[in-house]
């Protein structure tokens, strides 16, 4: 452990209470201090789960962790309401943590800009004449437009928007080019990230960003009786929930009426398109076969892990928390082939499914889930395989080491 390095983190969202980008910003703090202090610099409305869950869960690793909070001015924040306006006051945040930061009067060897995980908006730690860890960032991959032929037409001018905005800040942004100049290294969490910022090949490392803890702790995954493919997020257009029902409806019609029996379908996430998937079951006339779970508690959707058999998840994102907490339960995982849950996955542990017409990846999917209920075989070899994928790549201390190899280097 090199206790004589700080690292200056910035975090600008931590919850030990949350999943996604909150849980993600609290495990990255804490596996920095496994190895090094850390002054971690979040947003005050965090204070309140940070300080609750540190004193819940005592631990040693504390001590090398001070939190600092700040927060721009009331007239510069007051129109942010939730998600809107997330990402311009996420501009402005990390704009004005600089002068906060030189008033604080801190020593540290390194800084870090840890989280949002965007590798177009830009950071500027590098003010601070200090060398700078940028990551891990990455992006959403564009949606192939016939994936989002069942939805509005807003969601493909939104999609397609959005990556004219990225572009944009990647080809002129100043500061993202500033950025991606002065950072000493650039986790990129995904194969789209250097060609998108043009970075040189030694300056950056490719692993993804999301880890899991071991919630299931066991050696051997039982064999089941019945088959439950499950599948987790938010109902969106961007999670692909169209293509998992409809691959599931396609997989059950190759089933006798016995085998049919040992198969269910468990959906867990809310959202805009609920109503739309509701439908998608009826006219796929599988509402006997399937659940839909709203929001639960974490500890009830590890259970769900628990006796579920398969992971589907044709989700188009560049990332996924639920993918490696799938493979912590042993779970094989079919998805498609693509710069998010594609790049997680080997043929140890899944299947991935090449983007091609609708028709014939809904085929794939349900072919993959097809030979995983007929070969008990491969079943049980990939659910090993998915158990050693998630110890040798997608713990949180894997995260942790790699961290500290980026810090021993610098």
């Amino acid at each position: 452990m090199n206790t004589n390095q700080t690292i200056l983190a910035t975090c600008y969202a931590v919850n030990p209470y949350k999943g996604s980008e909150d849980a993600m910003g609290w495990n990255f703090v804490y596996q920095i201090a496994r190895f090094r202090k850390v002054i971690a610099i979040t947003r005050e409305n965090n204070r309140i789960h940070i300080e609750k869950y540190m004193e819940e869960n005592p631990d040693s690793v504390y001590e090398n962790i001070q939190f600092l909070y700040f927060d721009l001015p009331y007239w510069m924040r007051f129109w942010k309401k939730g998600n809107r306006g997330a990402m311009l006051y996420f501009y402005l945040w990390q704009k004005g943590i600089i002068s906060f930061i030189e008033k604080q009067n801190l020593h540290f060897d390194i800084v870090h800009n840890v989280n949002f995980h965007n590798d177009w908006t830009p950071s500027f730690l590098w003010k601070l004449k200090k060398p700078m860890v940028w990551g891990p960032v990455g992006h959403h991959p564009l949606i192939p437009e016939q994936y989002l032929k069942d939805y509005s037409k807003k969601y493909l001018i939104k999609d397609r928007l959005t990556w004219l905005v990225k572009n944009f800040f990647w080809k002129f942004s100043p500061s993202l080019k500033k950025t991606a100049e002065n950072s000493t290294h650039i986790w990129c969490m995904n194969s789209g990230v250097p060609e998108k910022l043009n970075i040189d090949k030694n300056k950056y490392s490719l692993y993804p960003s999301v880890a899991s803890e071991d919630f299931y702790q066991k050696d051997e995954v039982p064999q089941k009786s019945d088959f439950t493919v499950i599948s987790v997020g938010r109902f969106v257009p961007l999670k692909g929930f169209d293509l998992t029902i409809r691959s599931f409806a396609n997989f059950l019609n190759q089933l006798s009426e016995n085998d049919k029996g040992k198969c269910k379908l468990i959906l867990v996430g809310a959202g805009e398109q609920k109503m739309f998937y509701k439908d998608l079951i009826k006219q796929n006339k599988i509402e006997n076969f399937t659940e839909i779970v709203e929001w639960i508690d974490r500890k009830d959707l590890m259970k769900i892990y628990e006796k579920s058999s398969v992971f589907l998840f044709p989700s188009h994102e560049g990332a996924g928390m639920v993918v490696p907490e799938a493979l912590s339960f042993g779970l094989p995982v079919v998805c498609l082939e693509n710069e998010g849950p594609g790049e997680f996955i080997n043929h140890t542990c899944g299947f991935k499914i090449p983007q091609q017409g609708y028709n014939e990846t809904v085929k794939g999917l349900s072919n993959a889930l097809h030979r995983l209920f007929a070969e008990k075989n491969l079943q049980k070899e990939m659910s090993a395989g998915a158990r050693q994928r998630f110890t040798e790549r997608f713990s949180w201390e894997k995260r942790g080491e790699h961290l500290n190899s980026i810090y021993n280097k610098i």
